[in-house]
């Protein structure tokens, strides 16, 4: 079989709702939340790229959205994935999100490759409006568990 069987994939949803600083030091709280909210599940997505994923979308809102009201990070286990949104106060939408950028990227350029980073990894990806500015979401899909040595 090439991936986890129907019935090892997890039943249950379950969701995490967390407001957060708008400010850098948001970046590591949300990936520590991720990282922990992965854990629940024996067979969940890939922690490593939720984390640098959740990271890329936490930083992008706290460095392009005005003012200092809180930003809100919401991680939602399914059975097929998992699903994090970053919500934040600016109705803009992501720059180049959803559709490829012309060209590569600089690579003499520190800043740039975020979108593309979660375009490229992500299963799928988006952003909706919401009652206070906007969500920017990814999804990736489970993945079976690594064999544990004995």
């Amino acid at each position: 079989m090439n991936g986890p069987a129907l019935q090892d994939r997890p039943s249950a949803s379950a969701s995490w709702r967390i407001a957060l600083p708008h400010t850098v030091a948001a970046v590591p709280v949300a990936r520590a939340l991720v990282r922990t909210a992965l854990a629940e599940l024996e067979h969940a997505a890939d922690s490593d790229t939720a984390e640098l994923l959740t990271a890329e979308l936490v930083a992008n809102a706290v460095e392009h959205t005005a003012g200092d009201g809180p930003i809100e990070l919401v991680v939602e286990l399914l059975p097929s994935g998992c699903q994090v949104e970053v919500h934040d106060p600016d109705p803009a939408p992501p720059g180049d999100l959803t559709r490829p950028t012309k060209g590569e990227p600089d690579p003499w350029q520190e800043h740039g490759r975020g979108l593309l980073l979660i375009r490229t990894l992500s299963s799928s990806c988006g952003h909706r409006p919401t009652g206070s500015g906007k969500a920017v979401w990814f999804r990736l899909p489970v993945v079976p568990a690594q064999r544990r040595p004995l």
